[in-house]
């Protein structure tokens, strides 16, 4: 179970400042520098690690990944070397250097692992991917059978979660209070602030709305957006992906409740600011690189009303897929 997910805290500056400290060398050209050592058992074959960790190149910019992003751990399973593909110095035999409690700079060496395994070097970095990693848990699997040790995965996962719903309120709090909002609530808990008023009749179930639209985690991670400038600001830019405003029909086609309730309180031309907590979003589940019970921040334009027959009922709700829209 992987879950890449937010908050660059204190302790991951602490790392970062020991990536630029001098490294010891280890096989297949692995560099590593052990910033705290608890002193515990180190993980080993079979065994489970939860760890929080950012992963960046070599090059300037390069955040690639960060569990903090989504407020989850990720596990790591550590393989046997057996496993084809694998050698000494790769990204399996970092997490051998970790017992709980410990962490780590790893500097994965790009040239020795296209040599060792025939593919070719990523285009994202140079020389070295850089991990840097904090281990929470140690899930040993000594004699346990691999049903019982996942079970343990399991309740410990199911605990996260927990934490994420329990901190849900306070954080879209902090957000409300740190960006000095004031925002109306409706009786569903949506909260929202129309910064702009257009013109015209708002939007009514069965109308075609045209948006552009921004979404982002409270922390300030854009998660999607249809602006092309925005998504190469954030580095998410597809170049897959046609960068337009979305068209969907109030009431029939499948978004979250939140931009259901949300667009029928603006008219054309009108700009607001959705603050969308998790009942009204993605749940306990999440979605993407949304985490579960994650409140979300929609900044939308209302570009074009397009109206729908007269009288008509809304379609039965359907389950969440990508972004603010479900397909």
């Amino acid at each position: 179970m992987k879950k890449s997910i937010l908050f660059l805290s204190a302790a991951v500056t602490l790392l970062a400042t020991a990536a630029c400290q001098n490294f010891k060398k280890g096989d297949g050209g692995l560099e590593y520098k052990i910033v705290k050592d608890e002193g515990a058992e180190k993980a080993k074959a079979g065994d489970l690690l939860s760890v929080d960790m950012t992963v960046t190149s070599d090059r300037k910019d390069s955040l690639l990944q960060s569990t903090y992003d989504i407020g989850l751990p990720q596990i790591i399973n550590i393989a046997p070397d057996s496993i084809p593909g694998l050698y000494a110095g790769d990204y399996n035999s970092m997490f051998k250097f970790l017992g709980e409690g410990d962490s780590a700079v790893f500097r994965l060496n790009l040239d020795t692992m296209a040599a060792k395994t025939g593919q070719p070097k990523p285009e994202f970095a140079d020389k070295f991917v850089t991990f840097t990693v904090k281990v929470r848990k140690h899930f040993k699997k000594g004699n346990l059978t691999d049903s019982a040790l996942y079970a343990q995965i399991d309740t410990y996962f199911k605990g996260e979660i927990e934490g994420l719903k329990k901190a849900e309120e306070g954080k879209l709090a902090k957000y409300v209070a740190d960006k000095k909002l004031e925002p109306k609530k409706s009786a569903s808990g949506l909260q929202y602030i129309i910064s702009q008023e257009g013109k015209g009749d708002k939007v009514v179930v069965g109308d075609t709305v045209v948006v552009n639209y921004t979404g982002k985690l409270v922390n300030g991670k854009v998660f999607d957006t249809n602006s092309a400038e925005t998504a190469k600001k954030e580095k998410t830019f597809n170049p897959m992906k046609q960068y337009e405003p979305i068209r969907f029909r109030v009431g029939h086609d499948p978004v979250i409740q939140g931009w259901t309730e949300g667009m029928q309180l603006l008219n054309k031309g009108a700009k607001a600011t959705f603050l969308v907590p998790s009942n009204l979003g993605y749940g306990e589940r999440g979605g993407g690189t949304i985490p579960p019970y994650a409140p979300l921040v929609f900044e939308v334009e209302v570009v074009n009303i397009i109206p729908g027959p007269k009288g008509d009922a809304p379609a039965a709700t359907l389950p969440v897929d990508s972004a603010a829209t479900k397909k």
